[in-house]
């Protein structure tokens, strides 16, 4: 597990980035990789697991490249916890992520609630619930079903929804958010 300071990722920082990136009309990944400038040219994910009691403090990227280890440790962490089987996460997927993370000025770890699914556990988790999607992009590796104490599911809609990168869905009911890097679109109360 990698730990580091971020001593130069600030506030007004994240803020003169965001501010940035709303001028560009056309939404694009682009907004969120925007997002992440100024930032200190880290980009970090903070998560932990109530399911399997683990946790991740790492930085992915650093001055452009992304870190092949600090990568393998995050596809581990998202994996299907069901069946322990592990697919790359799209790395537009955890940019959105850092992204979002950094807009609420936050530094409590997100609670992973879902990552990668398996088939088999998509089926199962369809059968009990009419809003899990038949082709649901976390089956691709490429959506994220995240929580924070210290915000609300409309708090961190917003973040998610300010980076204009992929799908954001509000389980206000079940209090958590899910983030994808597919289309633009935003569901759910």
């Amino acid at each position: 597990m990698i730990s580091s300071k971020t001593d130069g990722v600030t506030r007004r920082g994240v803020l003169a980035a965001f501010a940035a990136t709303t001028v560009i009309a056309a939404p694009s990944y682009a907004n969120a990789f925007g997002l992440l400038r100024g930032a200190g040219d880290i980009r970090r994910l903070r998560m932990y697991s109530g399911r399997t009691g683990e946790s991740l403090d790492t930085i992915y990227w650093i001055e452009g490249d992304y870190i092949g280890e600090a990568i393998k440790e995050i596809h581990h962490f998202m994996r299907d916890w069901r069946t322990d089987q592990i697919k790359q996460i799209d790395l537009r997927t955890l940019d959105i992520m850092a992204a979002a993370h950094g807009l609420m000025d936050v530094s409590e770890p997100y609670m992973l609630l879902s990552g990668y699914r398996s088939p088999q556990t998509n089926a199962m988790l369809r059968a009990r619930s009419r809003g899990v999607a038949k082709n649901s992009l976390h089956m691709k590796g490429q959506a994220a079903d995240l929580r924070l104490k210290s915000r609300s599911v409309g708090q961190m809609a917003q973040a998610a929804a300010a980076c204009h990168a992929g799908g954001v869905g509000r389980y206000s009911r079940s209090n958590f958010v899910h983030m994808d890097c597919g289309p633009v679109r935003n569901w759910g109360r």
